[in-house]
């Protein structure tokens, strides 16, 4: 995913960032630090306002809490970022394959 730009949403209008971290950490039931941690490895990329200040997506937190179950189930976060990733891979497959579907008829 590129790199959006500081204060600018490169992101669709359902995925607008709306909560700061420790309203993310409320929702998801974690801790600050680990959503850090969390963004250190690659697992999640929030947007940043201007003044550098994370702001979390519904859909952030949608993968938060993904992480969550990941984790419970016993996965390190070098798995949980493999899972995500193939996750995201399966998701952009299947919409190719609905495409391709749609234009067949």
């Amino acid at each position: 995913m590129a790199e959006p730009v500081a204060g600018r949403s490169a992101r669709p209008p359902g995925a607008r960032a709306l909560y700061a971290i420790s309203v993310a950490a409320e929702l998801t039931g974690t801790g600050q630090q680990n959503i850090r941690l969390y963004e250190t490895k690659g697992l999640l990329t929030p947007l940043r306002t201007a003044g550098g200040t994370r702001q979390y997506s519904d859909d952030d937190i949608a993968v938060l809490l993904r992480i969550g179950q990941l984790l419970e189930e016993g996965l390190n976060l070098a798995g949980v970022a493999k899972v995500l990733e193939l996750e995201a891979a399966n998701v952009k497959l299947h919409r190719a394959l609905q495409r391709a579907r749609h234009r067949q008829q």
